[in-house]
């Protein structure tokens, strides 16, 4: 390939790293947002979100135009394939850090405390396999990848417990329906959020490799 190319290459990996960097960041403040009842920093989320949507349109383009106008083979086409994939699991997840943040416009924050103290658990495990997933990307270093591989079980884990326990206590207190349903909504976005963490560290695993671990055993 031409070093023109190698350099859009590279400026598109710069690119999408730093919608990537922008997307922790959005779902860090939407933890904070919902955990500290805070709604102005849940706006800023919302507000933000449409820098992710209008990057991830741009990043798109871009990738499409490179594999039109070049056709690249080997790992060339893989990096270009990986970004494409990257860049819509980072604007999913986006999408689920705004409906965390929404649970702060009128979720009570004692609800978020004391028997859903694994939530509260789950919330910066997420943050941490997002930041390790990030990270991973921008270095394409398989260890970094597999590190964020190996707390996805966690995640898992903590999700199942606190649908368990939603389940038991809402056929017990019917009334605190809509506070149950504020729990179940901040936790399946945030096991959401994991997953694409997931997906992310998986994509660096193949474009270091070439392998595919997706639908691995556990």
């Amino acid at each position: 390939m031409t070093a023109h190319f190698v350099d859009l290459l590279d400026d598109l990996r710069r690119r999408s790293l730093r919608m990537a960097q922008l997307v922790e960041e959005v779902v860090r403040e939407a933890c904070e947002a919902v955990f500290q009842a805070d709604v102005e920093k849940a706006k800023r989320v919302v507000q933000r979100d449409n820098d992710v949507d209008a990057e991830e349109v741009e990043v798109e383009s871009e990738v499409i135009r490179l594999l039109a106008l070049y056709q690249p083979v080997g790992s060339d086409l893989r990096l270009l394939c990986t970004v494409l994939k990257v860049n819509n699991d980072l604007e999913r997840i986006a999408d689920c850090a705004v409906n965390v943040a929404e649970r702060a416009r009128h979720v009570d924050a004692r609800t978020l405390a004391g028997p859903y103290e694994d939530l509260r658990q789950m919330g910066p495990i997420v943050v941490h396999m997002l930041h390790n997933a990030v990270k991973a990307y921008g270095s394409q270093v398989v260890d970094d990848a597999q590190r964020v591989l190996l707390e996805e079980d966690a995640v898992d884990a903590l999700y199942g417990q606190i649908i368990r326990r939603l389940v038991a206590e809402a056929s017990a207190s019917p009334a605190k329906i809509a506070a149950f349903l504020d729990v179940l909504s901040v936790a399946k976005n945030l096991e959401r959020i994991a997953d694409h963490a997931t997906n992310i560290a998986e994509d660096v695993v193949f474009v270091c490799t070439g392998e595919i671990v997706r639908h691995r055993m556990h």
